[in-house]
């Protein structure tokens, strides 16, 4: 048996704005990969690490889960909240009994505030253009 053949991943998806999060769970140590780079790497600031955290600690599996994470798209922010929801997402595959609880403390909800597009005549979404007198 090789050794790809004996690791076992749980997928989760996560969404947030423009960020996309594919994310892997396995049993093992307790390191979180994201883009090949460590947690405290990519996400500098305390409250996208926390984000990023959350699903683990609610679920009191932190040390106990290797995190791999790929994302893109979106800005720091919202590729945090992406990872939480994926994390949260590949949690409530690898064990089923979580998926109450985790929806329960809001982690399987997906936040689907996006940009409000430009409409036409207009300088933004909702702002229109100056009023001249003269």
């Amino acid at each position: 048996m090789t050794e790809t053949a004996t690791k076992q991943y749980f997928w989760g998806t996560g969404r947030r704005k423009t960020a996309v999060a594919r994310v892997r769970i396995r049993p093992g140590t307790g390191t979180i990969l994201i883009n090949d780079r460590p947690m405290e790497e990519y996400f500098t600031t305390p409250n996208q690490r926390k984000a990023v955290m959350a699903p683990l600690e609610f679920a009191q599996l932190v040390g106990q889960l290797d995190v791999l994470i790929r994302v893109s798209g979106g800005g720091p922010s919202g590729q945090a909240d992406a990872c939480k929801l994926g994390i949260a997402r590949a949690l409530k595959v690898y064990r089923e009994d979580l998926a109450g609880p985790l929806r329960d403390s809001g982690l399987l909800t997906r936040d689907g505030r996006m940009k409000e597009r430009k409409k036409y005549g207009l300088r933004g979404a909702r702002r229109g253009t100056q009023f001249s007198k003269r």
